[in-house]
């Protein structure tokens, strides 16, 4: 049976490889096709399509999907919306993106600033210098604090420096859901909400969520991760069912960042069959 893995990260955002390269370990690994979704870019994408049609003109069958997870805010929990099959050279879509991403880097700046108070040797561009065309996260930081020995883990990073409560963080302006949702609808893409069990919910809460954004549009859920056991995959397939969603599934592939966690299977146990790709597109040509 064909696999496939719809949530993907590479070094265009906080993954280790290229998406090129990402093309040739799917190969590898025989998935029929992965989405790359990086952190509210899609740097990446024509890259990656384009490794992937060289494959096939070789004879290897392989499909990139184009795709996207922009990082939300609900009710001061970070949620991360999943787009897939989105039409990214959309101009509405780009000048969005462009928008996000210039309050991205004025944040980046304002932690760069709060970190040398804090007596880091840091500024903005020697972070931009030492993580060229990234979408700069938190796991840049925390590698970069490692990397310059003022800390002997990426934890310790958070801790010290730049976790929630700690004294470099600095939120970022960031949509809500429902408009994720919208946003990647209107670039004709199917938005799913990613990795729920990761939120620590309640059910009420959960549940709030997921009929909110049912209404917003949403198309599909991650019912299929990485880290879910048997009992978490089935309470979110069962919400699937009660918002008559399609369920999603991914391994959040970020290479080095996230060692032993694999493409395609995960932690070893993961397998996303291709006909979960089908039923999300024909569920989203159907509404």
């Amino acid at each position: 049976m064909k696999s496939v893995d719809l949530h993907v990260h590479s070094n265009k955002s906080d993954g280790t490889l290229a998406p090129s390269d990402l093309v040739h370990l799917a190969l590898s690994k025989g998935l029929a096709a992965f989405a790359l979704t990086d952190h509210d870019t899609t740097e990446g994408i024509d890259e990656a399509v384009g490794a992937a049609s060289a494959a096939r003109a070789r004879g290897a069958d392989i499909e990139v999907i184009p795709g996207i997870e922009f990082s939300t805010e609900y009710e001061g929990k970070d949620i991360h919306i999943v787009g897939i099959d989105i039409d990214h050279k959309s101009n509405a879509f780009q000048t969005y993106l462009k928008d996000f991403q210039d309050s991205r880097d004025n944040r980046n700046r304002k932690m760069c600033v709060k970190l040398a108070e804090h007596g880091v040797d840091i500024t903005y561009e020697q972070l931009c210098a030492e993580y060229p065309g990234r979408v700069l996260t938190r796991a840049h930081y925390a590698k970069y604090l490692l990397e310059h020995g003022y800390v002997k883990s990426m934890p310790e990073a958070f801790d010290r420096y730049i976790g929630d409560r700690a004294p470099c963080f600095l939120p970022r302006e960031k949509v809500t859901p429902s408009q994720a949702v919208s946003l990647i609808l209107e670039s004709g893409g199917i938005p799913i909400l990613a990795h729920p069990i990761l939120y620590h919910m309640s059910d009420a809460r959960l549940d709030k969520l997921v009929a909110t954004l049912k209404d917003a549009g949403l198309v599909g859920i991650e019912a299929i991760y990485s880290t879910y056991n048997h009992a978490e995959e089935r309470q979110i397939r069962k919400l699937a069912s009660k918002y008559d969603l399609c369920i999603s599934g991914g391994s959040d592939f970020h290479g080095d960042t996230k060692p032993g966690l694999e493409l395609g299977n995960g932690y070893g146990k993961l397998f996303v069959p291709y006909e979960v790709l089908e039923k999300l597109r024909q569920h989203s040509q159907s509404d």
